[in-house]
């Protein structure tokens, strides 16, 4: 059986990655899920031994978590098994050709009861540029082309962690707003983040000398602020999950309650074959 083409361009990703550490990296949504992770881990209220990282920004998450293993998202991860407490997928996830399998090696990796957080970009991201460059690029061309890479949805990804074997799953994200002086700031600064288009399905042509003059010339007019600014949204996602443990609380077997909720509650319980009662009782 073959298998799929995959999304990613490694190489031009890691390419890209390379030329924006060079020249000085955007990297105030690493902050942000720098920041997250650590809220996260303060609200577990627990000490990690052993942690490992896995990103293509190795030396902004070395400076941040000094005592971690740094892993590079590579798709077979440099992980042995049962090796840490804490794995954190940092920034990265939305560039795998395997999610799923991303997660399940991470959750090998961890130790009974041990850690795991993602964070990553999801599908709200850049929804002002995808649309923009979709009008554009239609009246121009009559089509599109690959040029923002496909992510998750929020309601989607929760269900990813439950697939790698981990327990106890959350997934939560919010909505980060910033605003460009133009739409060619906007690119900029993903060029200066290295979320350039690495899809292995671009076009490796240039693109028409026009597409990126009407598509700035769309999103200014649909997307302005009051300040004569544009808008772009980025949407961070976080996924938590445990390894298996003997030691972790599971929910209960139905029919094993030893309280009835009508107790509790302090009402009568009705029978199956009761009704509600509507308007007045005559």
């Amino acid at each position: 059986m073959s298998q799929p083409r995959p999304l990613t361009d490694r190489i031009a990703l890691t390419r890209q990655r390379q030329r924006a550490a060079r020249q000085g990296p955007a990297m105030f949504l690493h902050d942000e899920a720098v920041f997250e992770v650590q809220e996260r881990l303060i609200d577990v209220n627990r000490t990690f031994t052993s942690m490992a990282i896995v990103t293509g920004h190795r030396e902004f998450w070395a400076k941040a978590f000094p005592n971690a293993v740094i892993v590079p998202d590579e798709d077979t991860l440099a992980l042995e098994p049962e090796q840490f407490e804490l794995v954190v997928h940092a920034m990265a996830l939305h560039w795998a050709n395997d999610p799923v399998g991303q997660l399940v090696q991470c959750r090998r990796a961890l130790k009974p009861d041990g850690l795991f957080i993602a964070a990553f970009l999801g599908g709200q991201t850049l929804v002002e540029l995808r649309a923009a460059l979709s009008e554009a690029e239609a009246s121009l061309t009559g089509g599109l082309a690959p040029r923002v890479a496909p992510m998750g949805e929020i309601r989607d990804l929760g269900g990813l962690l439950q697939r790698a074997g981990l327990a106890l799953p959350v997934a939560d994200s919010f909505k980060r707003g910033v605003t460009y002086g133009s739409p060619m700031g906007l690119l900029r600064d993903l060029r200066a983040m290295g979320e350039g288009n690495a899809l292995n399905d671009r076009h490796r042509k240039s693109p028409p000398r026009a597409l990126f003059s009407r598509m700035e010339r769309i999103y200014s007019q649909h997307y302005a602020t009051e300040d004569n600014r544009v808008s772009a949204t980025f949407e961070m996602i976080f996924l938590t999950g445990w390894a298996p443990s003997e030691t972790q609380q599971k929910p209960l077997q139905p029919g094993s309650a030893t309280t009835r909720l009508a107790d509790f509650l302090n009402t009568p319980e009705l029978g199956l074959d009761a009704k509600p009662v509507t308007g007045d009782k005559k």
